[in-house]
């Protein structure tokens, strides 16, 4: 997936301002795709040039002008061929299992530290991810009323919470694995 598609399914579901658009990667978005302010506002002036948004100047009081974004007919387009190409399956690149492996011609004990500290983060993830749950879905000030955005948010969402919990219940498998190589008469 290109950085386009996803800036134009968050434009979709609400047009703003760069900020804006990077506030929605730091809080929703990010939790499937990640991106930089400066990537964000490179790739909004590339689309731009493409007439995939159109841009509107608002004005404010007290602050400079700022610009909104929105998602134009050509931009519609491109999004919906998009979601009616096929995609391969992502393949897991994951370094600290390769690592984990490499162990075995060191001490495997050298590697507790870094993987509760990757337990540690993604602990910490799992948290952010259920808290925003509760707060956009299954809290009291959620809306109750069905909306298809809404839901295939959520379960986007309850797919980040999944992994997360499965990637915790790994990295417990990893350090009993690890502490029990480094016990004595192992």
């Amino acid at each position: 997936m290109a950085l386009d598609h996803a800036i134009l399914v968050s434009l979709l579901e609400k047009p703003g301002s760069g900020y804006e658009l990077s506030r929605r990667f730091e809080r929703s978005i990010g939790y499937f795709w990640t991106a930089t302010h400066q990537q964000i506002y490179r790739v909004l002036k590339r689309m731009e040039s493409d007439g995939w948004i159109d841009v509107r100047e608002v004005p404010q009081e007290g602050r400079p002008d700022k610009k909104e974004y929105s998602v134009s007919a050509a931009g519609r387009d491109a999004l919906a061929r998009w979601l009616h190409e096929p995609i391969e399956p992502e393949s897991i690149r994951h370094d600290l299992a390769v690592k984990i492996r490499g162990a075995a011609f060191d001490d495997p004990t050298a590697l507790i530290a870094e993987v509760e500290r990757h337990h540690q983060v993604h602990s910490e993830r799992l948290a952010h991810y259920l808290a925003g749950e509760h707060r956009d879905f299954t809290g009291p000030e959620a809306p109750a009323e069905p909306d298809a955005g809404r839901e295939l948010q959520h379960v986007v969402l309850r797919g980040g919470i999944a992994y997360e919990r499965m990637t915790l219940a790994w990295l417990d498998d990893v350090l009993a694995t690890l502490r029990r190589l480094g016990a004595p008469g192992s």
